[in-house]
């Protein structure tokens, strides 16, 4: 009876355990996307004092980028301006939060990295590179 006992417990925590920790890592994921707005936020404060966007860390409250915020989960970087070839002509930024290595949260597959840029579009992407914006945001 013991045993039964022992496999029946064995097998709920095999099911148990995975979920709790994917729950842990989406609920970690508002620490990126309050980080990321919280940056857009800085730069176009910045903007409206100098009129234009800026890649200092000190200009926007920070040591350096990339930056790691919040619960040190994820970390920020700002580019400005235009970071992208495709990207919107200058003045533009794009800040994006990505996971910081060796503390589990890069272990999220279906959420590797929140950006917004200086539209307001957000997007995400997945550990295949796609977007998966509608899922992440």
């Amino acid at each position: 009876e013991l045993m039964v006992v022992v496999i029946i417990a064995t097998i709920l925590l095999s099911i148990a355990i995975p979920a709790y920790t994917n729950q842990i890592r989406k609920s970690r994921r508002t620490e990126a996307r309050t980080a990321v707005l919280d940056l857009a936020s800085r730069e176009e404060r910045f903007f409206s004092t100098s009129a234009a966007y800026t890649n200092s860390a000190a200009n926007l409250g920070y040591a350096a980028f990339p930056a790691q915020v919040g619960s040190n989960y994820y970390q920020v970087n700002v580019c400005s301006p235009a970071c992208n070839a495709g990207g919107p002509a200058a003045p533009s930024f794009s800040v994006t939060a990505t996971p910081v290595a060796g503390n589990g949260q890069d272990k999220d597959t279906q959420c590797v990295s929140f950006t917004v840029d200086s539209t307001g579009r957000q997007a995400a992407l997945n550990s295949s590179s796609t977007d998966s914006t509608a899922t992440c945001w």
